[in-house]
């Protein structure tokens, strides 16, 4: 394929294209790095003779929600765009799914008259399809070592598709909810709301894991391997996530006006130092109940958790605000992990930060940044569209919320029993007493350890 200079389209290459475009790439390359943080975290958190199984589902988990993304996903949550400019959908995703005309463009042989800024929303495929596969790899971390592997992998296609219908509605600026009033700067909803609700159901119709909440026989206690990992796995998801947060602002003239996916007012430096000032009153929150609980896990949770309740508002909030959010947030996530202990419930990572923290950061938002402009598109203005025309709101948090949790808990309630009336849910106990790396890989640890009595 040969290269005619006289049929570039010079407004699709230009410099500042490239800008946007690499603050795009940039991304990508930080939400890659979540998802090896959150590797090293069920590196250092899986029992030693499920380790490199747990792992591995997460890796290929991940990559199974990425290509579904570029399948189908990404035309999804673009028809917003199409719907407010008179398309449909179904042009959304003739054009962007991975055959599409759209996806297999060169930009600078794409009229702009056609799509505007092409090299740009294509990035955005390979950035959005990450995080369809890293709601994969969250919603691992409450069925690891118990779901059979057929059932997860099917569950992973599911997601991607269903996660993709609730971005639409919920995350961007036009969205039907979105366009109402529902706030998410950083898809809280249908990244972490959405396992949760899944969460929800597959925890509860499986059997806790050997040895995690009672001594089992042939399981005394649950020992993970090196809890010493999940403090760079935790590092590596603050260094990645600034770069994220920069691909979730749209940039207009003059040069890189800054505004939000949801068209709020807002600027680079306040986005991240509230970002920042979240992870820090999380930390130093969660410091103080690990020390006064002697229960190490809040020294992880804090953090999380402030960086989760702030995620919803890191365009909208002021910096104190964002710090004082930080110091509340584990509290939140405090009460819940103490709860599911209390009741054996197995599930101690979605529930406290999403399903805790998540909702309490939608509920905060809702309250004291109630009637903040945002939703439509910079340049219309009237209209069902026009910029700015909806106000934050305590009801449309709520909505929300209960959106995307109530999506997540009616799709797992679906793949639940169509599962265990076909292929089954869970691995056995046995199965995962013996060690799924032995059962699947061959695979023996080279320690036993004492909690290992079989």
């Amino acid at each position: 394929m040969s290269l005619d200079l006289g049929a570039v389209y010079a407004s699709q290459v230009t410099l500042n294209s490239l800008t946007q475009n690499l603050v795009y790439a940039s991304g990508t390359v930080g939400a890659i790095l979540v998802v090896v943080g959150l590797l090293l975290i069920d590196a250092g958190t899986a029992r030693r003779k499920n380790l490199f199984n747990s792992t591995i589902e997460k890796t290929l988990g991940f990559f199974i929600g990425f290509a579904t993304y570029f399948m189908v996903g990404f035309g999804i949550w673009a028809a917003q765009y199409y719907i407010m400019e008179g398309g449909t959908m179904m042009g959304a995703i003739n054009d962007w799914w991975l055959g599409g005309g759209l996806t297999n463009a060169l930009a600078h042989e794409t009229d702009p008259a056609v799509f505007p800024g092409l090299n740009t929303f294509q990035i955005f495929v390979f950035f959005l399809a990450v995080f369809a596969g890293i709601i994969n790899i969250l919603l691992h971390f409450s069925v690891s070592e118990r779901m059979k592997a057929s059932a997860y992998y099917i569950t992973c296609v599911v997601a991607a598709v269903v996660s993709s219908v609730l971005s639409y509605a919920t995350w961007g600026s036009v969205g039907p909810l979105t366009n109402a009033g529902f706030h998410d700067f950083f898809g809280v909803g249908f990244v972490y709301l959405f396992p949760a609700g899944m969460a929800l159901v597959f925890t509860l119709m499986m059997k806790p894991r050997p040895g995690m909440m009672t001594e089992h026989p042939r399981v005394s206690a649950y020992l993970a391997p090196s809890i010493g990992l999940c403090a760079p796995g935790l590092l590596l998801i603050f260094a990645g996530l600034p770069m994220v947060i920069l691909s979730c602002l749209f940039y207009f003239d003059p040069e890189a006006l800054a505004v939000s996916v949801t068209m709020a007012n807002t600027s680079v430096g306040i986005s991240l130092n509230n970002y920042a000032l979240v992870w820090a009153g999380g930390a130093i929150s969660g410091m103080l109940l690990a020390y006064k609980s002697g229960n190490y896990a809040y020294t992880l949770l804090g953090p999380l958790a402030g960086y989760v309740a702030g995620a919803s508002g890191l365009d909208v909030y002021l910096p104190w605000q964002s710090f004082v959010l930080g110091l509340l947030a584990p509290l939140v996530s405090f009460v819940i992990y103490e709860f599911t202990l209390k009741r054996g419930i197995d599930e101690h990572k979605l529930f406290p930060l999403f399903l805790g923290a998540g909702t309490f950061g939608m509920l905060f938002l809702g309250i004291f940044k109630a009637g903040t402009p945002r939703g439509g598109y910079l340049g219309i203005e009237e209209g069902p569209y026009a910029f700015q025309h909806g106000e934050i709101s305590l009801v449309m948090q709520v909505a929300g919320v209960a959106l995307c949790v109530g999506v997540g808990v009616v799709t797992a309630l679906i793949l639940a029993t169509i599962f265990k009336a076909t292929i089954g849910l869970e691995n056995s106990e046995e199965d995962q007493i013996n060690g799924l790396d032995e059962k699947i890989w061959g695979l023996k640890p080279d320690v036993v350890t004492h909690a290992d009595n079989n």
